[in-house]
């Protein structure tokens, strides 16, 4: 089990360090297969996925969540590995427990949010 922590990396708001991350991209809406779960010990079972999923959408239903607007690509490093986000919507839960979300300015929130909830559910309910 690797304890790396998961790295974000926003244009001009920084990095920051999280522990399980939700990639949703703007594609999501239609294919929500496109949705990718990460987590710092390399595997987390989908209850906690599906936990992150449905605070974040519940809390931007009740207007409780703030949502950092990005413009540039996100850049996720995971261990070694590299990736990027140019289009769509992270959920994560940062080093201190806390759920946030950043998204591009570009695509629609509370669809992405809706996808993810959605996705995770299917995911709990059907043991896929």
């Amino acid at each position: 089990m690797s304890s790396d922590i998961i790295t974000l990396e926003f244009d001009a708001t920084g990095t920051t360090d999280c522990t399980t991350v939700l990639l949703v991209p703007d594609k999501a809406v239609e294919e929500p297969g496109y949705i990718k779960g990460l987590h710092s010990s390399g595997s987390a079972n989908k209850h906690e996925f599906h936990a992150l999923a449905q605070t974040a959408y519940y809390q931007y239903q009740d207007d409780e969540l703030d949502i950092t607007v990005i413009s540039g690509p996100v850049i996720i490093r995971n261990g070694g590995a590299e990736e990027q986000l140019t289009s769509g919507l992270v959920i994560y839960r940062d080093s201190g427990g806390a759920i946030k979300v950043a998204g591009h300015e570009t695509v629609g929130f509370r669809a992405l949010l809706e996808s993810a909830n959605r996705f995770c559910t299917r995911w709990v309910r059907l043991d896929i």
